[in-house]
């Protein structure tokens, strides 16, 4: 069973940092193509998705975590 929890754990952990590599830092999805995002501004449509994604997988990855130790002891 540990060894199932095992892989569930690293593959939830790839598909976090590839969540976490999808997304812009510091301006959003328009600074990519050279619009100025000097106001402030919310998350919307994709950029929410992905960073409601990136939530769920990071507690996914704790839960599996705390997992693994109680059952290694």
């Amino acid at each position: 069973m540990s060894s199932y929890l095992l892989i569930a754990q690293i593959v939830v952990a790839l598909a976090l940092t590839g969540v976490i590599m999808l997304q812009v830092h510091g301006g959003g999805l328009g600074g990519i193509f050279g619009q100025a995002d000097t106001v402030y501004r919310t998350r919307r449509g994709v950029e929410k998705r992905l960073f409601q994604f990136t939530v769920a997988l990071a507690i996914l990855f704790v839960i599996l975590s705390l997992m693994v130790v109680r059952l290694a002891t």
